[in-house]
This record gives C-alpha cells, structure tokens and sequence, in this order.
C-alpha cells in the first residue's frame, strides 16, 4: 500500500511535468526523450544491482511495456495538451481502474473482498466529482472530443499492462521493482521510438530555442514518472492485486490539484475540496481495510 500512495506522489509530478514538454515539444518527442532518460537511469541500476533482463518474466514485462509505456503513454501525451492535466489523468486512472480489475480477475482469477471493491469505488467517485469538466476547460469541440478519444486509448492500455505485470510475477518473476520497470521500459522506448521516427520523417525540424526550454521539464518527468514512479508501482504490483493498486494510483489527479494551481493557474473549486476528501477517506478505508 505504502508503494502505491508513493507511486501517485510521482505520477502527479510526472504528469504536470509531461503537459509542460507536450505543449513545447510534441506529444511524441516529449514521451521518447523522457523514456530513453528513465531507461538509462534503470539500466544502471537492474544490470549492476538487480537482474537485468534474465528472468521467467522478462517477455511478458517486455510486452506490458511496449503496451502500457509505448501506446499508452503516447495516447496519454495526445491527451494532455488537449484537455489538461487533471482531466487527462482522472480519465486513464479512474477508467483502467475498472478495467484492470475485471481483467485480473477474468485472466488471474484475483477476487476482491466486497469492501476493497466498495472503498475502490469511494476513491473513484471522489475523483470523479473533484475533477470533471468545468468552466476552467477552454479547449475547441474537435481537439477536446480528440482528447477524449486518447485517454480511452491510454486507459485500456494502463489496465492491460498493469494485468500483464501481474501475471509476469505470477509465473515466477522473482526481481525487484526497478529491475521490472526496467524491463516494462525497454518495450516502450521500442514502440516510442518508432513513433517518434515516424512523426519526425513527415513533420521534420521545429524550433530548437523553444525545445531548449523544455529539457528541465523533460528530466523532471523522466525522473518522477518512468523512473521511480514506475519502479514504486511495479513495487505494489509484486504484492497487491490490480483492482486495490489502481484506485489508490487514481488518486493522482488530487496530489496534482496543488501543482496545477502552480504550474497552470487552475484554482480548486469548493467541489474539488469535496471530491479529494471522499477519494482520500475511501483511500483511507481501504488501507484500513488491509
């Protein structure tokens, strides 16, 4: 539990920090950049600490990253500059929520306690009330209907690549955290990568003093997302089922009302307020409840 109250600390980070590098850099290079940082930085550890790429795991942790980081985040970062930060994440994390529960129990056989399955869905209301649209939303019809269309796209594949990190540890993968989301990493920096040539082959050049800019954001978000952010959840996913993990990483769109306010201007309402203290007290109950 402590693991994946860590991992929404990160991810809130992560996630004002991507929005930033979207809007100066594209979607596309913002998320390769980040990941090849976050990939060095695991690389050191898991081949000089921890196992690598050995392990009974190794091919499904490959698969659940080039899903989860290479199509997913590459939705998520098409998502963000549209909608928002806030918007963006209470979407993947309170949709995958769900779907990464139903999965796991449909493929691993993981059932929930009735009560985790009540305080998961206490947590994903309170952020639901806390963060849908309001009047602060000032995007187009298309590009926020486009919006919409990523985030569900980047929802379903945070549940499946949290599905398959679990059933990576199921069949044996004895490692570490960080060795795992090393090994989560290398499928999406593969995936990323060919999205990344792709974009820069039909859309070449771009403002390099602008770019230039965004360096700081992008080792911020390569740092707190991909890297130990990731390496927390790959940490509660070892010993937690999907449908308790997810709804405390759902939490993230609360932590990131404070940075918001700081980075973008956004202002808690007084049903933000309400919203976090329903999604914190269900996060509290369900700490209690384990």
């Amino acid at each position: 539990m402590a693991a994946a109250f860590l991992t929404t600390i990160l991810f809130s980070i992560s996630a004002v920090c991507g929005r930033r590098t979207a809007q100066i850099m594209g979607g596309n290079e913002a998320n390769f950049w980040r990941l090849l940082f976050a990939a060095a930085l695991l690389a050191l550890y898991a081949h000089l600490f921890g196992s690598g790429v050995s392990g009974a795991g190794f091919r499904i942790f490959l698969i659940s990253g080039a899903i989860g980081f290479g199509i997913g985040d590459a939705a998520l970062f098409q998502t963000l500059p549209r909608i928002g930060s806030r918007l963006s994440v209470m979407m993947v994390l309170c949709l995958s929520s769900p779907m990464g529960g139903l999965l796991e129990w449909m493929w691993l056989g993981t059932r929930l306690r009735p009560v985790e399955m009540l305080c998961g869905v206490i947590i994903l209301c309170g952020v639901a009330v806390a963060l849908a649209p309001s009047g602060h939303i000032d995007t187009p019809r298309k590009q926020f209907i486009l919006g919409i269309m990523f985030g569900l796209v980047a929802a379903v594949c945070q549940a499946l690549g949290a599905v398959l990190s679990r059933k990576a540890f199921a069949i044996g993968a004895n490692i570490d955290g960080i060795t795992a989301a090393y090994q989560r990493i290398l499928g999406g920096v593969a995936v990323t990568a060919m999205f990344f040539a792709y974009v820069k082959l039909h859309h070449p050049g771009g403002n390099n003093t602008e770019k230039r800019k965004a360096w700081p954001w992008v080792l911020a978000n390569g740092l707190s997302g991909p890297t130990l952010g990731v390496s927390c959840y790959q940490w509660a996913l070892k010993t937690t089922p999907t449908g308790i993990v997810l709804p405390i990483v759902a939490l993230t769109p609360i932590v990131i009302i404070p940075f918001a306010r700081y980075t973008e201007g956004e202002r808690p309402t007084a049903r933000s307020i309400i919203g976090s203290i329903i999604a914190v007290a269900g996060a509290a109950a369900l700490a209690l409840s384990r």
